[in-house]
């Protein structure tokens, strides 16, 4: 595993996404395997774990927590808040200092925390980023001592560039993959300029780069991948990146033709940290072989120029304008 700088803290450029340990959108995963997932993870190497407070309404923060407690090495573990409806009028009206606090506390109890290492918005509405008043209490939670670090995830460039404009913004955690070229060109060297940390989410576009799915695969009944595959909950593009699930099988293959061998999901993961500007990226998984094959990536050489290049045309030719969503 190799490592990366995070506000003068070494993390895993290879990290772990743990949506799935929620067993809300993914199907399920149960807790042994939970803590085999997370053991795997560690005994590669890894120490920064994403999670959210809405990942099982707290099944994974919990999980999480529990196995913080049979480790001695430093785990850094970054959250989310924003997306839990706990007033009346449900979400995303509310976002005051009150309820994002509480939400705070919440993740700190499911951690077993006494702070968090990375506090970050978890997609909320971008005119509340135009406000400015959540960054704002996001300061105020730091200098009370109960996040070491605030950033972001978002959806789109121009939330991105709106948080960028804020001081105090350790990261943003945003799409980035073979489905999702252009935000390089958007975002990173604006980033890199604020000394803002790149943290890439849905790497392998909800598995499609995995390179293990036929045109006649099945998702389980709540399963994001079959209720959200054509955006039907929430922003198709947090699901198979936005592209139609057929397409993006057909698109995977002629990627993988590219690739220097058939492992895919390694490569896949390979050609995001060819871009000095990621610091980590969060791959989930809901068994311990495909951490294995995730924290592979960390060790591939780069790949070529060339098939950077052949990948950036088949991305500007048959992929972008396929893209749906807003992003």
């Amino acid at each position: 595993m190799n490592y990366r700088n995070f506000k003068n803290t070494q993390i895993a450029e290879v990290g772990l996404g743990t949506w799935q340990l929620g067993s809300a959108d993914w199907g399920n995963v149960d807790e042994e395997e939970a803590m085999q997932i997370l053991q795997a993870y560690v005994d590669a190497g890894g120490n920064f774990i994403d999670t959210a407070d809405v990942y099982g309404m707290g099944v994974s923060e919990k999980l999480i927590g529990k196995f913080l407690k049979t480790q001695t090495k430093p785990i850094y573990v970054a959250t989310k808040l924003g997306r839990r409806s706990d007033n009346s009028n449900g979400w995303p009206q509310n976002f005051t200092y009150d309820l994002m606090r509480k939400q705070v506390e919440d993740s700190l109890r499911h951690l077993g925390q006494s702070h968090l290492f990375l506090e970050q918005l978890h997609c909320i509405p971008t005119e509340e980023m135009r406000a400015g008043k959540v960054f704002q209490y996001l300061r105020h939670l730091k200098d009370e001592g109960l996040i070491l670090n605030w950033g972001a995830s978002v959806e789109t460039t121009e939330e991105a560039l709106l948080c960028l404009e804020q001081e105090g913004l350790a990261s943003l955690q945003i799409i980035f993959n073979l489905f999702r070229q252009h935000v390089a060109d958007e975002i990173f060297e604006k980033a890199k300029a604020k000394g803002v940390a790149i943290i890439v989410r849905v790497p392998l576009a909800s598995g499609l780069l995995s390179g293990k799915f036929d045109e006649n695969t099945q998702f389980e009944e709540k399963d994001h991948r079959n209720f959200n595959a054509d955006g039907q909950a929430f922003n198709a593009g947090e699901t198979f990146s936005g592209i139609e699930f057929k397409q993006g099988v057909k698109l995977s293959k002629e990627i993988k033709n590219l690739m220097p061998d058939e492992q895919l999901a390694p490569w896949a993961i390979r050609w995001i940290l060819d871009h000095p500007e990621v610091t980590t990226v969060i791959p989930g998984a809901s068994k311990v072989s495909q951490v294995k094959s995730n924290v592979e990536a960390s060790a591939l050489p780069p790949l070529s120029k060339e098939i950077h290049q052949q990948l950036r045309k088949l991305y500007d030719e048959e992929i972008f304008g396929s893209i749906r969503g807003h992003f």
